[in-house]
């Protein structure tokens, strides 16, 4: 009965995954063939591929996704596990099986290239978003990236970078120079519109600060934005003087008011600020003010 009872809500945190995949493959499907495409615009990394193939060859934008992505899937079931390869299988095939469906939907902007480029990149990124969020892909080329980062000196951004220009001078042969230009606009919004669904409209930043007056600094702190703060002891490789480094993970709308914060108690500390993923467990939940 105990095995019964665990294994159904991992099968409901499956399938809800997995329809929530289906859904961001049908979005970005629809942001393709409502959009971009009739407008001359594509999309990056194997998916802007698959449109210029579409073009020049006048095959089904479908099924050359779905093939193009099978070496891509393969790399992910290697790389990264097989959880990610089953549910980006489950992405690229609804994404192929969409652009067929939703092929001869009216196109909702013409003419206008900036709005073509925000509002696609917009539509694009969200799907996108949504099925990274859920532990699926929708395009293979990050993989790729990863891989490569790992056989020679250049960082995965640096490769994903360098792999999208080689598709958008394929997609210059299709859609021309301004097509070309254009969908790179589209796929640097789409990539921000990705980070945000991922993490979150708020997200949360690490702050770590060195001052001569930690105690006064993680009370104000705690008293004006309602955080908790951790202390570590931390030795200066110059001097060897111990310091305590405190350590506090706010949200973002909460960023200016701690900056203030430590302006006013020492504006002399040393501080260091970074982009947090994702906080679970411990203490993180914001206390009131009052």
């Amino acid at each position: 009965m105990t095995n019964i009872t665990h294994k159904q809500p991992k099968k409901l945190k499956w399938t809800t995954r997995a329809v929530a995949i289906i859904i961001g493959a049908m979005v970005t499907a629809y942001g393709l063939e409502a959009v971009l495409i009739p407008n001359n615009v594509s999309d990056g990394g194997v998916t802007g591929l698959s449109i210029a193939g579409s073009q020049l060859f006048g095959l089904p934008l479908g099924v050359l996704i779905a093939v193009l992505n099978i070496p891509f899937v393969f790399l992910g079931y290697k790389q990264i596990g097989k959880s990610f390869a089953i549910f980006s299988v489950i992405g690229i095939a609804s994404l192929a099986v969409g652009t067929i469906v939703m092929h001869h939907v009216p196109t909702i902007i013409e003419g206008d290239t900036l709005l073509i480029t925000v509002v696609g990149g917009i539509i694009i990124g969200f799907g996108m978003g949504l099925a990274l969020r859920n532990g699926g892909a929708l395009d293979g080329i990050d993989m790729l990236a990863v891989l490569l980062s790992r056989k020679l000196p250049f960082g995965t951004s640096d490769l994903i970078l360098f792999l999208n220009m080689f598709v958008f001078i394929v997609v210059s042969t299709v859609f021309g120079l301004q097509g070309a230009i254009l969908s790179g606009i589209a796929y640097f919004i789409a990539s921000k519109v990705i980070h945000i669904v991922e993490t979150g409209l708020s997200g949360s930043k690490t702050f770590k600060i060195i001052t001569n007056q930690p105690e006064i600094m993680v009370d104000t702190i705690r008293n004006r934005l309602g955080r908790g703060a951790t202390y570590n002891l931390v030795e200066g490789g110059y001097s060897n003087e111990q310091f305590k480094e405190i350590t506090c993970v706010i949200n973002r709308l909460e960023e200016s008011k701690m900056k203030e914060i430590i302006n006013e108690i020492d504006e002399n500390a040393f501080v260091i600020v970074y982009d947090v993923a994702e906080v679970k467990g411990g203490n993180f939940r914001k206390h009131d003010i009052h």
